[in-house]
């Protein structure tokens, strides 16, 4: 816990660590129509490309489905009176948001992800350091 704290500034580890979330449509991410890819915030695996993002009008980056379903764990979440599916890195267990089922075609899939819990590189930007971590499953 003390590494990810000197990590990470104070707002990605309570949303990340603490299974926190980010007020709706403060995110850095949630208009962005970059292409690109989404990693974890907290250990760099690869989580979402830009092309299954969409608008949800919820205020937080909503994607259709994961880089790859095996990048992201999915947990049941009971949480203030609610029974959700949390949805956090299958790598480092950083919180990421929920998932639920009133999304688009074909999926029918919101994956609905706090920016702060993301980094993401626009198509064709080489990856920063902390990135180059390699696959998740490594």
């Amino acid at each position: 816990d003390a590494e990810w704290r000197d990590m990470l500034d104070a707002e990605t580890y309570r949303v990340t660590r603490q299974a926190g979330t980010e007020r709706a449509f403060t995110g850095k991410y949630n208009s962005n129509k970059a292409d690109g890819v989404y990693y974890c915030a907290g250990c760099g695996a690869e989580l979402f490309d830009a092309e299954e993002k969409y608008d949800s009008g919820s205020g937080w980056p909503s994607f259709t489905e994961p880089v790859d379903a095996t990048h992201v764990h999915e947990v049941r979440d009971t949480s203030y009176g609610m029974i959700r599916i949390e949805t956090q890195c299958a790598r480092c267990g950083s919180h990421q948001g929920h998932v639920f089922p009133d999304g688009p075609p074909p999926t029918g899939n919101r994956y609905c992800i706090n920016s702060v819990a993301l980094s993401f590189v626009a198509e064709g930007e080489p990856l920063p350091d902390p990135l180059e971590r390699g696959d998740v499953n490594a």
